[in-house]
């Protein structure tokens, strides 16, 4: 998981090789934190969806996660009594011995750039999928479905008696 950056200066390159030599077989000897000689860790495909799932929500921007069907299964889900948040909504992921990759799909606020949504919640998944699971983290997939405008919100839950409550108009 840590990676070494070549330096310039031909005195540290020497040294930076050895120790990147060393760690490599290391690694290679004991596969990584999860395969020791004491035994081997499986994370389940469940574990690293919910966990990306999380990530991908503290990420400022994401309005939801999942796309249509599944936002529509997750409100049938949720109205039912004593259930719980499906934190591994929209989210799908492919677990090996070493890796893992993940594939997100949301819906993102209106006006934020989605470039720099799709980099940070990339850097937020990896970060805490590795930190949390010890798993290489390949590729992080981010499909935008749909951009959430705040005036949807509001025609969608109104209904008349919603109506009789509004303040009177401020301008005639």
């Amino acid at each position: 998981m840590t990676s070494t950056t070549p330096s310039t200066n031909p005195s540290t390159t020497s040294s930076t090789s050895q120790s990147s030599s060393s760690s490599e077989s290391s690694s290679s000897d004991t596969g990584n934190a999860l395969v020791t000689s004491q035994g081997r860790t499986t994370i389940a495909d469940s574990v690293v969806a919910k966990i990306a799932g999380i990530a991908t929500r503290d990420v400022s921007g994401v309005h939801a996660i999942g796309g249509g069907a599944a936002r529509a299964v997750g409100a049938i889900r949720e109205r039912i009594p004593g259930s719980r948040t499906n934190h591994s909504q929209g989210v799908s992921v492919e677990v090996g011995e070493r890796q893992a990759a993940v594939d997100v799909e949301l819906i993102a606020d209106y006006g934020v750039s989605i470039v720099d949504l799709a980099d940070g919640i990339r850097r937020n998944v990896i970060s805490s999928v590795e930190r949390m699971t010890g798993l290489e983290v390949a590729e992080v997939n981010v499909t935008v479905a749909d951009v959430f405008l705040p005036t949807e919100d509001n025609q969608d839950s109104k209904n008349d008696d919603d109506y009789d409550n509004q303040p009177p108009p401020r301008v005639q």
